[in-house]
């Protein structure tokens, strides 16, 4: 491996959050992607699909995106306790 390569796995590993944020990373991602998606089907669906689509989605995902956030780390636990509910552990 030269220096360069243990360089950039050197940065790499600094970029990465500790285990501990693992919920909040995932509440991050899940929330970002799902508001987007769900402010394209419902604009799409509300105004049509015109010249200032994109421009409305946007607005929209400002609105849509924190409450997905705090939604998702409300709900999180919830779910966790269905889905442990409802399915067979790995044995």
């Amino acid at each position: 491996m030269t220096s360069k390569q243990s360089s950039n796995t050197l940065s790499v590993k600094r970029l990465k959050l500790s285990a501990q944020a693992t919920p909040y990373v995932f509440a991050f991602y899940m929330s970002a992607i799902m508001a987007f998606l769900m402010c394209l089907v419902i604009t799409a669906a509300n105004s049509g699909i015109e010249g200032d689509y994109l421009s409305n989605v946007l607005h929209a995902y400002q609105l849509a995106m924190p409450v997905a956030f705090l939604c998702v780390l409300v709900v999180r636990p919830i779910v966790s306790r269905l889905v442990s509910a409802t399915v067979h552990p790995h044995r």
